[in-house]
Formats: C-alpha cells, structure tokens, sequence
C-alpha cells in the first residue's frame, strides 16, 4: 500500500491536533495533512446539522462557507450510501453539483468523499477532497476511511461542545 510510510506521520499529526481547541484550529491542520498525504489541490470539510437537514462548511479552500441540503451532491449521496464516494469523472455523476464550481469558477476534475461517523455510528460530517493529479484511486479510498476514523472524535467533541455552548 502507498501509504504504508504516512502512518508514521499520523503520530505527529496526533499530538498537534490534540492541542486545538475549536475546529477552527482544528480543521485547518486536517485539511493540510489530508491534501499532503493524498496530493489533492483542496479538501472541504462538511459538518452535518441533522436538524436543518444541512452540511455546511467550516473550511472549503478557496472559498466561502458552503451550505447545501444533506440530500443533494456528492456529500448528499455519501451520507445515503454511508460509504465513500470516488469520481474521477465528477461532471457525469448524476449527484455532483456543478453549481458550486460555476459560482466559485474553480473547476473539478476528480473527487473523493469519505463519512466521518461519531462514536454512536452517525454521520458526523464529511471529508472531501478534490483534484488529484491523475485522479483518485482505491488506496486513496482506504486511507480516507482511516483519516475519516482518525479525526472523528475530534469533530464530535468539538461539536458537542459548540452545542453545549450555543444553549448557554
């Protein structure tokens, strides 16, 4: 496997985001270690709200905060199929929003979604990544299903607690 060496990062990785205390800290430091290890131009980070029945972005590089419905796009269709979604032909997919890239003029050649679940094996949110050069591939799928484990509890305390607080 490619990434047999990566893992030794991982550790590394660890210690720097336990020391963060909010996802803004947070995701910023996946993103960069997401996008090193697979080579990918940009990585979005989709937190689900299921009462809104939403994802929104708190980091998507390149552009603003991004809002959709949970039932539309790749990221939708990553939380029905509860599994990782891969396109190296994203613009033939019939659930690849192409409205985004026309807003933000950023053109996707290849993707790959993975669910990031809580501990109680719900969809948190989801990890994204865009255009790899060459495209994506099956071991690209295997090591996002072990960052999207790896980062999950992270994502869930930090939002437990922005949920504890937005109620105070």
């Amino acid at each position: 496997m490619k990434y047999a060496n990566t893992y030794q990062s991982l550790a590394k990785f660890g210690r720097e985001l336990l020391d963060k205390r909010s996802l803004e800290e947070g995701l910023p430091l996946i993103s960069t270690y997401a996008k090193t290890v697979i080579g990918a131009d940009r990585c979005s980070i989709f937190i689900h709200d299921k009462a809104d029945k939403s994802f929104w972005t708190t980091l998507a590089d390149g552009v603003d905060r991004i809002v959709i419905p949970d039932d539309k796009g790749l990221v939708g269709f990553t939380l029905s199929e509860k599994k990782p979604i891969l396109s190296n032909e994203p613009y033939s997919h019939p659930h690849f929003l192409s409205d985004i890239d026309k807003e933000t003029g950023y053109i996707t050649k290849s993707v790959i979604t993975a669910p990031v679940f809580t501990s109680k094996r719900e969809i948190i949110g989801v990890l994204q990544l865009i255009n790899k050069e060459g495209g994506f591939d099956n071991d690209d799928v295997k090591f996002m299903i072990f960052f999207a484990h790896y980062i999950s509890g992270f994502l869930e305390l930090t939002k437990v607690y922005l949920a504890k607080n937005k109620k105070s």
